[in-house]
């Protein structure tokens, strides 16, 4: 069974009334926490299109940069974006009950992997949006990220923000090399798809790995050479 086909399952079981923000509580635990988190990137993708006053966009072409969607697919996750669009929920409640449903997890990886999913969206149409930016900066508040964080995801994606490697890596400059390596080993290590697939990114949106990847590689080759 696909994840499209589960996320369709998912919003059929909702009963009158309930809206997207239902879903989340119904999807907690593994395996469907993967469908899960395609809804929640979807939705609040929708909620940030709509917050940026581009409603009318291609949500196909917006979708593809973070999912693999199958022609036969695109029906089901445009149903999600327009349900999410019409919802009369505001996004700060779909992202407090995302939070929730990541409240057994310390690390907060899976959220980050949400914000990357958000910001490939926000790109999508190649520009970055003031909108977007206030919109994502307060995601990642209710998300309880750290502002170091939400730098290193900006630096990642918007092209004129300010790329500083130690806030790519989550060090201070005054760090030891030898602890700086372990931090981008580490990066390295959660950025693997397997890992990602474990903590619940569906399969369909582990190349939300490459941009990160080069981003955590080049912040390494560049401190490093700085030391030599």
């Amino acid at each position: 069974m696909s994840i499209w086909t589960r996320i369709a399952e998912a919003v059929s079981s909702l009963t009158s009334g309930e809206g997207l923000s239902a879903v989340f509580e119904k999807l907690r635990t593994p395996p469907e926490r993967s469908a899960a988190f395609a809804i929640a990137v979807i939705a609040l993708g929708a909620k940030m299109a709509k917050a940026d006053g581009q409603v009318t966009r291609d949500e196909v072409t917006a979708f593809r940069e973070v999912f693999a969607i199958s022609p036969a697919d695109e029906k089901n996750a445009a149903r999600i974006f327009n349900m999410a669009r019409t919802d009369i929920a505001g996004f700060e409640e779909y992202a407090r009950r995302i939070r929730a449903m990541y409240d057994d997890d310390t690390r907060g990886a899976p959220l980050c992997d949400l914000m990357e999913g958000l910001f490939h969206i926000a790109l999508a149409d190649g520009q970055y949006h003031p909108s977007e930016d206030q919109f994502l900066a307060r995601v990642a508040e209710i998300f309880g990220l750290e502002q170091r964080a939400f730098q290193r995801l900006r630096a990642q994606f918007v092209p004129d923000a300010q790329r500083d490697p130690y806030d790519v890596l989550g060090v201070d400059p005054d760090t030891p090399l030898p602890d700086i390596r372990k931090a981008w080993r580490d990066l390295v290590r959660e950025t693997h798809p397997d890992r990602m697939i474990a903590r619940g990114v569906p399969e369909e949106a582990v190349k939300l790995a490459e941009k990160r990847m080069i981003a955590i590689n080049a912040a390494w080759d560049k401190i490093e050479q700085d030391a030599a």
